[in-house]
């Protein structure tokens, strides 16, 4: 029995701490029990306490075996996200925001669990096993739910009207979504790709873009387990003299430069450098106007769940292609009327690979699908619409 109660998943886990009644604030939020209201209030706040208000995050850490109670240093912020994580990225649940109240003084976050998960997941697993995307980081994606073609369903009938190429568009997404969702954690594929002067880099790991640092700095500002990439020292750009000697003025103030990483929610930066940091990107505040970066303070650069909304009408034909490339700027305002963007002297651009994927992936798909009606439907028959630019 022990050993049972051991191996429950997150789902079987949850159910059985809300049905326990022993967590304030945590119960159904419905009679049919599809909704829960989870308690969620900032350790920030005067009146957390941290034995009540940390104590499901710190359930789920003491199960999970992340914490060990008079071995392990209390950490209720830690607790908190690996719950939230683990939320985000399991497929039995989805945050219902329009039902969160954040702002009262005992804030829940109220999430769905999704009946369907156990059948209509395991059936599909069988079926698109293997294909995992070689661009995908399995930490950072939550899956968009999307309806799965039927193998029975005859596309060359269903290609006058385009129906055919919409339901391949979804299929393919769910396909991707969900292996980047489910594949195992020490598993890790690429999940950034950062282009900077002489410099690309693909990591799967966070990212700490620097300039030259001095010898033995990692004494100085402690031990990072991010990749640490440094820009290249200007003698080797072979740039004009004058550029070269603004860049040597400038790359000392960059040492310890930015933090950049992938999370189940978004693409998250943040700033150490003395140097100043701008950038511009999907949820930058202001597009004709320098955004700064403050120091030592996250900034989400991309949010997975305004990404994924996008990309849904993308798809539908209902929106735009959805934007995802940031743009940094080291030490110089941007955007800046004034001065191009090839004019900067130091410019990164940082592109989460999930999304170039899974662009690239529902283009082929299509493509695909149209050869195919073309060689097999015949003379007259009317093509299916492109497949979106990107």
């Amino acid at each position: 029995m022990e050993e049972r109660i051991k191996n429950l998943r997150l789902k079987e886990w949850l159910i059985a701490q809300i049905d326990s009644g022993q967590y304030a604030g945590l119960s159904w939020e419905n009679e049919e029990k599809s909704l829960f209201r989870i308690p969620w209030k900032h350790a920030a706040k005067q009146d957390y306490k941290q034995n009540e208000d940390a104590a499901l995050f710190k359930a789920w850490a003491v199960y999970k075996g992340k914490y060990r109670e008079g071995r392990d240093k209390a950490d209720p912020t830690m607790w908190k996200t690996r719950l939230r994580c683990a939320l985000n990225k399991s497929t039995d649940f989805q945050e219902v925001p329009e039902h969160s109240q954040l702002d009262l003084s005992e804030p829940y976050k109220v999430y769905r669990i999704n009946t369907e998960t156990d059948t209509d997941m395991g059936q599909e697993s069988s079926q698109i096993k293997g294909h995992v995307s070689s661009h995908a980081s399995p930490s950072s994606i939550t899956p968009i739910n999307l309806p799965v073609p039927q193998p029975q369903q005859d596309y060359k009938n269903e290609s006058q009207n385009g129906d055919a190429v919409q339901i391949l568009r979804e299929a393919v997404v769910r396909e991707h979504m969900y292996h980047w969702s489910e594949a195992p954690q020490d598993h890790r594929l690429p999940s950034l790709i950062i282009t900077a002067p002489a410099l690309t880099v693909t990591s799967i790991s966070d990212i700490r873009l620097q300039g030259q640092g001095p010898l033995g700095s990692e004494r100085i500002y402690g031990p990072c387990s991010a990749q640490q990439i440094s820009f290249p020292p200007p003698a080797v750009l072979h740039l004009p003299p004058d550029i070269t000697q603004a860049m040597t003025h400038l790359l000392p103030h960059l040492e310890r430069g930015v933090l950049v990483w992938v999370a189940p929610d978004g693409l998250f930066i943040k700033r150490f450098c003395q140097g100043r940091v701008y950038w511009s990107g999907p949820l930058a505040q202001h597009t004709d106007r320098p955004n700064k970066l403050d120091r030592e303070r996250t900034c989400k650069l991309l949010d997975m769940h305004i990404f994924q909304s996008e990309f849904r009408r993308y798809i539908q034909g209902e929106g735009h292609r959805p934007l995802y490339e940031i743009a940094l700027c080291f030490g110089e305002e941007f955007p800046d009327s004034n001065l191009q963007e090839t004019n900067k002297l130091i410019m990164a651009q940082v592109v989460p690979l999930f999304a170039v994927d899974l662009l690239q992936s529902v283009q082929t798909a299509e493509k695909q699908h149209l050869d195919t009606s073309r060689t097999h439907g015949g003379e007259g028959q009317p093509d299916s619409p492109p497949p979106p630019q990107p």
